[in-house]
């Protein structure tokens, strides 16, 4: 077999472990309550393919569903325990196998995806999910981009950022922040940033104009008037304060923010419908995954004008460090998890 062909999917099945490792949690709880456990390989349903895991990176998301917090999420992925027990959004690997239906991907291709349960050898993802991983893009680079460059990308085109834009970004050291930065400067806007002080030489680095410590200096103490769009991340400033920093015409948008243990940011977010003034509006973002934007992500990394920070690395048997370190809040940029 030479370099170009690739094995059929009864061999690359056939050649395929009855059993895999994946983590796993039966209760809610810190990352205590994940565990590597011994499972079954699954088997690729119609229009799914199997996915050999090469790495994945550890979004809130992930952090939140662990710990049902808010317990608003517990309405939707189990009211007692997770329903879907693994977690992992992002996943970047390799095709071992598809099932029926399945056209335009086959084993040996290497891909991203934005999917769930992706913190074991072996996943089963849709097609549709799919995206093809260029040779000019490592993985630990690509499993940083699907949630939170897709995140980056919704919540920039809902507040309009182009060329010529002023743009604040409050909270703006972590992996959709650090994206939101680079993705806003490739637009020609002018950024400004708020961060830990960590961040900052970071931020600028990617091309944030001015950056601020948000211990020494707070939104209200910005200009006020002065930006096109405000991409608030951190979820603490009062909306009026992140609407009165815009321009006439502005939009704020909003990423996430912790709020109550019940309903988190949702209450904030319904206030925001109502906070419309002077043509200054509010845009709620929620994180999602499409395919075509991860493929555009991925064309603008290997191009060299997009690329995330990672904050640590660490190796599948060790994926419950890697959810700890972003439990803790306290990482810049994005921690991803590799095969060992």
């Amino acid at each position: 077999m030479n370099a170009n062909d690739t094995p059929s999917p009864a061999a690359a099945e056939a050649a395929l472990p009855a059993t895999m490792i994946a983590w796993r949690q039966s209760r809610y709880g810190g990352p205590d309550a994940m565990a590597a456990e011994t499972v079954p390989v699954p088997t690729p349903r119609r229009d799914e393919v199997l996915v050999r895991f090469t790495a994945a990176s550890i979004n809130s998301g992930d952090v939140h569903i662990m710990r049902g917090d808010p317990r608003l999420v517990r309405l939707f992925f189990g009211l007692r325990r997770p329903r879907v027990r693994g977690r992992g959004i992002d996943l970047v690997g390799t095709i071992v196998a598809r099932g029926d239906g399945v056209d335009g991907f086959a084993p040996g291709q290497r891909v991203v995806a934005g999917w769930r349960d992706t913190l074991a050898e072996y996943v089963a993802v849709p097609a549709s999910r799919l995206s093809l991983l260029p040779d000019a893009v490592d993985p630990v680079t690509a499993a940083a981009l699907p949630v939170a460059g897709n995140t980056a990308v919704t919540v920039l085109d809902a507040c309009e950022v182009a060329a010529g834009s002023r743009v604040l970004v409050v909270g703006a050291g972590g992996g959709v922040g650090t994206l939101t930065v680079q993705l806003a400067a490739d637009r020609g806007a002018e950024v400004w940033a708020t961060c830990g002080a960590r961040a900052e030489e970071v931020l600028r680095g990617l091309g944030a104009a001015r950056t601020f410590d948000y211990r020494a200096v707070a939104v209200a103490d910005l200009p006020a008037d002065h930006f096109d769009a405000v991409v608030d991340i951190a979820g603490e400033t009062p909306l009026a304060v992140l609407r009165e920093r815009l321009r006439a015409g502005g939009a704020v948008g909003l990423v996430g923010g912790e709020g109550g243990r019940v309903l988190g940011p949702i209450p904030r977010i319904l206030r925001s419908m109502f906070a419309r003034r002077g043509g200054r509006r509010f845009r709620p973002v929620t994180a999602s995954t499409k395919a075509d934007v991860t493929a555009g992500l991925l064309d603008l990394a290997a191009a060299g004008r997009l690329t995330p920070v990672i904050a640590a690395t660490f190796p599948l048997t060790r994926a419950g460090e890697a959810l700890a370190a972003v439990d803790a809040g306290r990482t810049v940029g994005k921690v991803v998890v590799t095969r060992d």
